[in-house]
């Protein structure tokens, strides 16, 4: 059995370092998850899941504003503030106090929440330049929030004003005590006054003036005070519930879990694929096994038609066929697959072109084999039914029958030595009709006898008989047996379970009971069970099926260790997709 020289392993392999690294692309980034898109698709689903019951069962929050303007203490509220309105009222101190603790215990004892909650739920900007308040609360419901922060703001205007009542009404007090101060002063340099003598009447008098003076200036004073505006502002702008929008507040939580599911499934895709290599590309094969492609194969995917597939898998057949010549055996080995419908494409393949071809597996696939076989011919083209092989066949070397080959006597005439001689007696003329029974002679083929003229010391003579004795007489020539024609077509008929395929045909059976010549392929069991393969494999020659997406790195390298310690050089892989072999 002569095969041609196969794949063999690379340098790089045999060493066990690969092939050299390859720069990584954007592509090799997004294969991995779109080939873990079940993982990705599954972690976005679980997230949008998550955001619609936190939609769904947690109460939603609704935020409702309101506005406050502040404006300064003022005497007279009709006196314009200046270019610096800002500066007349520190708003620091007036956001101190909105959010200070008297207007947060208000909201607690009106909405009956925690207080650590309330402050948590209130919310004040300040805009920068202004004397304006924005309170903004956030309840579970749209009237809980409307009334939260329309309570805040009010609240917020009474405190206010309360402490600026306190402060009038203190330096009112104040006021009115020195008055009282003066007044009692007063009292007494009257009284003095009028029992007073002339030259101290005088001075008593100039007393008292200065006591009603500064007597009228408190008074004017406290007027002041007392006409002092404590407003601290008002509410520009309530919260009403028309005016709240709750509308598109499920959106977000929603858009924000499946964007979160899908980031974390990106994640695990990619902690999966570190953990569960497996075969994407024909650089991953290569990398792996160290072999050559013979070629890929599609799978039926519903946009790729099943004669895409067929002419697939004849590429791959056209590159086995200029590795190997026959009689060859040829063993399809996968790790954990099942690689029927790929070893019955190649056999359809193979058988189309002239071979016999025999199919042999021992692990009860024989009926699945014969039902991809008919389908895959049924699907042949016309083109591909081949009257002879497209290759021409290794030239055969000439050998020499055996004994027990010999059939039966070939009777071949001698040339007369007198050409013009008359007709023996009893002789049919040239034109007439065979006589009844009679034998005809048989006819002669070159390369099945060789006739030597015999001569007096000549050797190899056909005949002991003189040539002088019989002219006219035949000597016996064996004829070989054989069971190939000229045509290289068997002359014996197809077996009743073989498959016609143009001009090959296909049997079936086990690799023990395999034809000793033609071409044999045998569906071997997945390697990672069964070691039948690999042992198949030292006897003729190993192809290497890899499932794109499914054959793991570590197994198809444990594959290749296998066959090199086994001393088997496989032809080279063949990458199919998924649904595939």
């Amino acid at each position: 059995m002569t095969n041609a020289g196969g794949g063999g392993w690379t340098a790089d392999a045999a060493a066990g370092g690969g092939t050299p690294g390859r720069t990584v692309t954007l592509t090799d980034l997004l294969r991995v998850p779109l080939h873990r898109i079940r993982v990705l698709a599954g972690a976005a689903v679980l997230g949008l899941l998550a955001a619609l019951g936190y939609v769904l069962l947690v109460p939603s929050a609704v935020t409702a504003d309101a506005v406050v303007a502040v404006r300064p203490v003022v005497t007279d509220a009709f006196t314009p503030s200046g270019a610096s309105a800002d500066r007349a009222v520190n708003m620091n101190v007036e956001r101190g106090i909105a959010t200070g603790t008297e207007v947060v215990r208000r909201l607690v004892d009106a909405t009956g929440r925690d207080q650590r909650d309330v402050q948590d739920a209130l919310e004040l900007e300040v805009p920068t330049g202004g004397q304006i308040l924005r309170f903004r609360f956030t309840a579970n419901s749209l009237q809980e929030a409307v009334a939260g922060v329309n309570l805040a703001a009010a609240a917020y205007l009474d405190v206010r004003r309360t402490m600026y009542e306190q402060q009038r009404a203190d330096i009112l007090r104040s006021y009115d005590e020195t008055i009282s101060e003066v007044q009692a002063q007063q009292a007494a340099l009257q009284r003095r006054i009028a029992s007073a003598r002339e030259g101290e009447a005088d001075a008593a008098v100039a007393e008292l003036s200065g006591v009603n003076s500064q007597l009228v200036q408190l008074g004017s004073a406290r007027t002041e005070i007392a006409a002092v505006d404590v407003n601290p502002g008002w509410v520009t702008r309530e919260a009403e519930p028309d005016l709240v929008s709750t509308g598109a507040d499920w959106l977000f939580p929603l858009l924000a879990g499946l964007l979160g599911g899908a980031l974390l499934g990106v994640v695990l895709a990619y902690g999966w694929e570190s953990v569960d290599r497996r075969i994407r590309s024909v650089d991953d094969g290569r990398d792996a096994t160290g072999l050559t492609l013979l070629g890929t194969a599609r799978g039926p995917k519903p946009r790729s038609s099943p004669q895409a597939v067929d002419a697939d898998i004849r590429y791959v057949a056209m590159a086995i066929a200029g590795r190997t010549r026959e009689p060859t055996r040829i063993v399809l080995l996968t790790t954990r697959g099942d690689q029927s419908a790929m070893s019955a494409g190649l056999a359809v393949a193979l058988a189309g072109t002239g071979r016999e071809v025999y199919l042999a597996d021992d692990t009860g696939r024989l009926g699945g084999l014969r039902s991809e076989v008919l389908a895959s011919v049924a699907r042949l083209p016309a083109t591909a039914h081949f009257a002879r092989p497209v290759a021409p066949q290794p030239r055969q070397g000439r050998r020499t029958a055996p004994v027990d080959e010999v059939t039966e006597p070939i009777a071949v005439r001698r040339p007369s030595p007198r050409p013009n001689a008359a007709p023996r007696p009893n002789a049919a003329p040239p034109n007439a009709a065979p006589r009844p029974n009679a034998a005809p002679h048989p006819t002669v083929l070159p390369s099945q006898a060789t006739v030597h003229r015999a001569t007096g010391t000549g050797h190899g003579a056909a005949t002991n008989r003189p040539a002088s004795d019989d002219p006219d007489g035949t000597i016996s020539l064996p004829r070989i047996a054989s069971t190939t024609p000229s045509s290289g077509k068997s002359a014996v008929a197809a077996p009743a379970d073989a498959v016609v395929v143009g001009a090959g045909t296909i049997r079936f059976g086990t690799w023990g009971q395999r034809a000793a010549s033609g071409l044999v392929l045998f569906n071997a069991p997945p390697t990672e069970a069964d070691e039948r393969g690999v042992a198949a494999a030292r006897q003729g020659v190993a192809v290497v099926v890899v499932e794109q997406d499914q054959t793991r790195q570590s197994e198809l390298r444990r594959l290749a260790e296998r066959l090199r310690a086994a001393g088997v050089v496989p032809l080279g892989f063949v990458l199919t997709h998924r649904g595939r072999g």
